[in-house]
């Protein structure tokens, strides 16, 4: 397949392969999950299994009442009853993806990590892939991790490494560049994910995550602009042409992820990755565009089984 440019390009894959996703969507009760439903429902990349507790059944009617053939209901007691639902209509293959609505983050994940019933797999390690339409940089930027891991271990970042270049090869990228980032380019022990960084490019040169290549420690302006990287003397394929970004903590991922939306203008997607279906966890703040870009990547990423 021809590689995926753009947020707009990655709904015309969807559609022109004829990928229609059923998503159990938790307490569909705000209106950028009605505007996500409603637009993914025109442009046929979904179909809907909403499951709402009966506070607020008329919502799930009203948007049932506009695609009747395209949604089932189901009423619930509570909110956290929906969230268990959702994720058991995931887990027995009625629903490919799992995405959130007016329901606190904590309370979804909690169904979500609930062992022997949930998403995750046993020993599995859920992290969040972030995708970003930068005006200023000439592909689609991948990230990693701004929503879940604190401090990541160097399994961690192993594992975030893997999700990252797995979603990546989904948009037609078959030979990832990943830069692992820091604020300067020397391993240190003070830092000690700069230690893990060392250790991934040993495991990336024995060809543990396949085709790709990989470089670091480096600043973000650095991967993403090779003038920077001449300045400085630095030169590899990742160098000024990453398409993924390994951050060392959550605070400096959530603030790339933050800054990006807000002063770079960016088109932003993301969605949590290591479950056994993709799940669409979308910020408070995020834009109804967002929302729907991250449905979209969940789409497109399929479950475990299309890997």
């Amino acid at each position: 397949m021809n590689m995926i440019q753009t947020l707009s390009q990655l709904v015309n894959c969807l559609r022109s392969r004829g990928i229609r996703r059923k998503v159990a969507v938790v307490c569909p009760n705000d209106p950028h999950t009605e505007y996500v439903i409603i637009r993914s429902l025109r442009e046929e990349i979904a179909e809907y299994l909403l499951v709402t507790d009966s506070a607020h059944l008329d919502v799930a009617w009203h948007l049932w009442s506009a695609s009747p053939d395209f949604i089932r209901i189901y009423e619930v007691a509570t909110p956290d009853d929906a969230a268990a639902l959702a994720v058991q209509l995931v887990r027995t293959g009625e629903a490919d993806i799992l995405m959130k609505g007016l329901i606190n983050t904590d309370n979804l994940l909690r169904a979500v990590l609930k062992k022997g019933v949930g998403l995750l797999p046993e020993g599995g390690v859920l992290s969040h892939v972030a995708v970003a339409q930068v005006p200023l940089y000439h592909k689609l930027l991948f990230f990693s991790d701004a929503a879940v891991i604190p401090r990541p271990t160097l399994e961690q970042f192993r594992a975030m490494i893997m999700n990252d270049i797995s979603v990546c090869r989904k948009f037609g990228n078959d030979e990832p560049r990943v830069a692992l980032i820091h604020c300067t380019e020397k391993i240190n022990e003070k830092f000690p994910h700069t230690l893990s960084y060392a250790a991934l490019k040993q495991e990336a040169a024995e060809g543990k995550f396949g085709r790709m290549f990989i470089d670091g420690p480096m600043d973000a302006k650095t991967a993403c602009d090779k003038h920077s990287g001449d300045i400085k003397g630095l030169s590899s394929p990742v160098v000024g042409n990453a398409d993924i970004l390994i951050f060392p903590n959550i605070e400096s991922g959530n603030t790339f992820y933050k800054t990006l939306s807000l002063f770079g203008d960016a088109n932003m997607a993301g969605m949590l990755t290591g479950t056994i279906a993709p799940v669409v966890v979308p910020s408070r703040s995020d834009s109804g565009n967002s929302k729907y870009y991250s449905l979209a990547l969940a789409c497109l990423a399929g479950n475990q089984q299309d890997q």
